[in-house]
């Protein structure tokens, strides 16, 4: 009997595969989501940089190549398995967050992991969240501490001062007095998003230690990507 169902489920996989086929989203090879070596091109090597107001951002890829279309095929073509071989990445660069908060402060205490939210639209259009996804396949226990007040217009056109000026006053927090959080998300670009969440987080009472992301857009391409990411 067993053996009928193993014959029988790699049959309907077989046949699943020619009506739906897939490809890897790294480079397109056929009947893998991801191949061994675009898998490797995920290997994390962690670069912090500074933001504005004193918050740091550690982030593990750079947002081009194999990472960059990895992350655009999970979020923006429903590829939600991506995010398992994407999660070590933001580990790695949430434990380099941490370790720096800790050289800074001292053993830190309680730390809140609060993902970036997802905008109204993009919930509606994905149905589910990114960086909370993300949060959790790398083993974080993500607290929705932020949420949007009201709708920004796409980033991706935009410059560094228009992104600036397009998230200003568009999130909101609730309570967070005492408490000390680490933001997380999926790509930093010019770090305007990162910003205004912190900026939110620290109105209702947070400390924030710094923030975390799997992948940065290299600054050297800010512009050239722009119209890849929205953050």
């Amino acid at each position: 009997m067993t053996d009928i169902r193993r014959v029988a489920r790699s049959a309907l996989g077989e046949a699943l595969s020619l009506v739906f086929p897939v490809e890897c989203a790294g480079c397109g090879a056929l009947d893998v989501p991801l191949c061994p070596e675009c898998r490797a091109e995920l290997r994390a090597v962690t670069v912090g940089r500074p933001l504005v107001h004193g918050v740091d951002v550690w982030s593990a890829l750079a947002f081009e190549g194999v990472p960059a279309r990895v992350l655009r095929a999970l979020k923006e073509q429903g590829r939600t398995a991506l995010a398992r071989p994407l999660a070590p990445a933001l580990r790695a660069a949430l434990d380099a967050a941490l370790a720096t908060a800790e050289a800074r402060r001292g053993a830190p205490a309680e730390i809140i992991v609060v993902p970036v939210p997802t905008s109204h639209a993009a919930m509606r259009r994905r149905g589910y969240r990114v960086a909370e996804l993300l949060a959790r396949r790398a083993g974080m226990r993500p607290v929705r501490l932020l949420r949007p007040t009201r709708a920004a217009a796409d980033q991706r056109s935009l410059g560094r001062a228009d992104r600036a000026r397009n998230v200003e006053g568009s999130m909101g927090a609730t309570s967070a007095a005492g408490l000390r959080v680490l933001i997380v998300d999926d790509v930093v670009t010019t770090g305007a998003t990162l910003t205004e969440a912190a900026r939110a987080l620290r109105a209702a009472g947070a400390e924030v230690i710094g923030a975390a992301t799997v992948a940065a857009t290299p600054r050297r391409h800010v512009g050239a990507d722009a119209g890849q990411t929205h953050t």
